[in-house]
């Protein structure tokens, strides 16, 4: 844990607020509403579509069970960037295709390599541009979230499951153990007990016992996932852009702080958000009992 506030990390954060050319990505087809809009680019293992104010990314492969190869996480983190560089986009939901989210890291990928190929060349990090991303990202977990795809799942900021999805860390029943965070998020988010099972033994979780464990927000019927998961990144979405952002930021610092320290970056956070045009529209739209109506500023 950090013992005194990283102050240049507040201000790099702050930096990153100011509005930027907008950049689009995306792929072939798929639909969710009479809003969506194609995009041109074309991927291989992923879909990219755009809704409004809220970019959607479906991980497809849905004949492997959207297992994450390096080529599939590195156009997730390509259109994840992408989305967040654009201006027009608030939010981004995550899902799969097919009957899972993610069963897991391609293991063909990881079969023939020894530790010289895994040390030094990192597979995982790749990964974590997902993690990095300031805008919020909505897990909607369709079905299997297991080994990688749990990991990722928790790299996201919000993840909403269907009644039928599964979750675990079943790598102990391969001969090795989680890499992208499932000893880490996973102990944070259940408490050390719970992670200890489900990482010892490999065994899988419901999505209501997921629930219960407070690693998922909601649990809806299948066919409410994504409507519910749309319906809540468009609220989000609605909201100043900037103070997202920051919020975002805030939150996830609680994580990896102190309770000090966390204190002081959130006042400083909190402090910023007076330098922002949206912050006196809010404020004074709440005064005068109107609606308020941010520009993103």
């Amino acid at each position: 844990c950090a013992t005194k506030p990283n102050m240049h990390r507040v201000d790099r954060l702050l930096s990153h607020l100011s509005p930027s050319p907008s950049r689009g990505c995306g792929t072939r087809g798929g639909t969710v509403d009479s809003q969506q809009t194609a995009q041109n680019t074309e991927h291989e293992c992923i879909r990219v579509e755009r809704h409004g104010r809220v970019g959607v990314i479906y991980l497809s492969r849905p004949r492997a069970l959207n297992a994450l190869n390096d080529v599939l996480m590195k156009e997730v983190g390509d259109a994840a960037e992408a989305f967040q560089n654009d201006d027009g986009i608030g939010c981004i939901v995550l899902t799969g295709d097919g009957r899972a989210f993610a069963a897991g890291a391609d293991i063909k990928e990881m079969l023939d390599k020894d530790y010289y190929q895994m040390s030094t060349k990192d597979k995982i990090k790749p990964w974590e541009r997902l993690s990095r991303i300031q805008i919020p990202v909505i897990a909607a977990v369709n079905g299997f979230a297991l080994g990688g795809g749990c990991e990722i799942a928790m790299m996201c900021d919000i993840i909403i499951a269907s009644s039928k999805a599964k979750f675990g860390q079943p790598e102990i029943k391969i001969g090795t153990i989680p890499g992208a965070g499932g000893t880490q998020r996973l102990t944070r988010t259940v408490g050390k007990s719970k992670a200890m099972e489900m990482c010892l033994t490999g065994d899988m979780i419901t999505a209501d016992e997921a629930l219960r464990c407070g690693l998922v927000s909601h649990v809806v019927p299948p066919d409410q996932l994504m409507p519910r998961a749309m319906a809540l990144a468009k609220k989000i979405a609605s909201l100043s852009r900037p103070v997202v952002i920051l919020a975002k930021a805030s939150v996830n610092s609680a994580l990896n702080t102190t309770l000090d320290t966390g204190m002081q970056f959130e006042r400083r956070l909190f402090q910023a958000t007076f330098a922002l045009k949206d912050r006196k529209e809010g404020m004074s739209a709440f005064a005068e009992k109107r609606k308020a109506n941010f520009t993103h500023r």
